[in-house]
């Protein structure tokens, strides 16, 4: 049997932002870290275009709030800051719910964020809290 790995990356489906020198393994360890959650408070930027999540990507290194950053950038219905309010485990989109799952609260004006493509656009996704 094959050792087990993380899925191949596809396209879009790369986690970034997560620091310079990082690696699988100390990808691998933060994630044991983080108590098994049945529940995450999540927030995200949804946009249809690459260019588009670039500069939303811009904004957020640059420091700007993830709230006020979905305000001016995502495309999704529910604008109130990205807010998606509490989703379970098996309400999301599988890749968008891997991603969310595997990540660290954070506040939104120092976000720990991911970026995920799904068939509705490119994401960036933080979570504000686990339960």
């Amino acid at each position: 049997m094959a050792p087990s790995k993380k899925p191949a990356a596809k396209g879009g489906d790369k986690p970034k932002d997560k620091g310079k020198g990082s690696t699988s393994k100390d990808d691998n360890a933060g994630a044991s870290k983080l108590k098994a959650a049945t529940a995450i408070n999540t927030r995200h930027i949804l946009c249809e275009k690459h260019s588009r999540k670039e500069e939303a990507l811009t904004k957020l290194r640059d420091g700007a709030k993830f709230d006020e950053v979905a305000r001016e950038f995502s495309e999704d219905k529910a604008r109130q800051g990205g807010s998606l309010g509490w989703k379970v485990r098996g309400s999301l989109d599988a890749a968008f719910e891997k991603a969310a799952y595997d990540l660290e609260p954070s506040t939104t004006g120092n976000p720990k964020y991911v970026e995920v493509k799904t068939g509705h656009g490119y994401h960036i996704i933080m979570v504000e809290g686990r339960r």
